[in-house]
């Protein structure tokens, strides 16, 4: 199952996506108003799965504006360098825990809207990465339980201010302007994924393909990366964790690659969607 964020008319809405078309859940539902978040907080996805299996489109995927997967997550973590070719792009060393940051909300740009590059820095940079929404929060979850936390994945650009991201260690500020994290188009259910690991990532920019990895690849795999986040923070049913990106970032090709004004930047993770951006320059600060 395929499940939206998105605007119709001026409401806000959820849907479940069949073919070319979106099931209006809100609209059938009222009891499942309240946002995607809200929807997975209170444990309806199966009961969301009933009542779109057979159901006909109420409204077309090109009537409706998307939002981000999930527009307001009280938490996104995203895990940086979780992949041996990008660590060693980087040229850092091995570690023994997940490196992580977070992001907030008002990063996040849905499929189809475009991303931001900062007025003044030349340097943002594309990072396409699997997302994992979670779906039963907890504490302290066990690696052989985690998976059974997971509400769905989506696909995620994690696009980072190499400039700003450099200003000191600390990088949080590369990594939180406005609008420049794709996320979308929509969540795919884990019980449409058969094992997460399978799954292969690739990153295109204007067509060409820059990044191109399997999620067996990742170093700390995603039982492992929610086991340790949820060991320092609660997880809560729709927060994000962002598993890494794979090597071949823009700013460690020679010469580098940046997003410009006009570009578009594809993540596509078959069988999870494929994430597409277009790319346009903010106001002066």
């Amino acid at each position: 199952m395929k499940l939206v964020s998105f605007v119709y008319r001026g409401r806000l809405g959820v849907g479940a996506v069949v073919g070319e078309g979106v099931v209006d859940l809100g609209a059938r539902m009222p009891r499942l108003r309240g946002g995607l978040r809200a929807l997975i907080g209170r444990g309806l996805l199966g009961e969301v799965r009933e009542a779109a299996e057979g159901a006909a489109p109420d409204l077309a995927l090109s009537d409706i504006t998307l939002l981000p997967v999930i527009p307001d997550p009280t938490k996104i973590l995203c895990i940086g360098v979780n992949y041996v070719a990008h660590r060693q792009e980087t040229g850092r060393k091995p570690v023994d825990h997940p490196t992580v940051f977070t992001r907030f909300a008002d990063t996040l740009a849905a499929h189809g809207e475009p991303l931001v590059r900062p007025a003044g820095s030349g340097s943002l940079d594309f990072e396409g990465e699997l997302a994992v929404v979670i779906g039963t929060g907890g504490r302290a979850i066990r690696p052989e339980d985690a998976l059974s936390h997971i509400a769905g994945y989506a696909c995620f650009n994690d696009g980072s201010v190499r400039d700003w991201q450099r200003h000191t260690s600390q990088f949080t500020p590369g990594k939180n302007f406005p609008k420049t994290g794709g996320f979308g188009p929509w969540l795919t259910t884990a019980d449409a994924v058969a094992d997460v690991r399978a799954l292969t990532i690739e990153t295109r920019v204007n067509g060409q393909a820059m990044q191109s990895a399997g999620l067996d690849m990742l170093i700390f795999d995603i039982p492992a990366i929610i086991a340790y986040c949820s060991a320092f923070t609660p997880l809560r049913p729709g927060d994000v964790i962002a598993t890494g990106t794979p090597g071949g970032v823009g700013e460690r090709r020679d010469p580098p690659v940046f997003l410009q004004p006009g570009d578009t930047v594809e993540v596509e993770i078959p069988g999870v969607g494929l994430l597409r951006n277009g790319v346009a320059e903010g106001p002066a600060l």
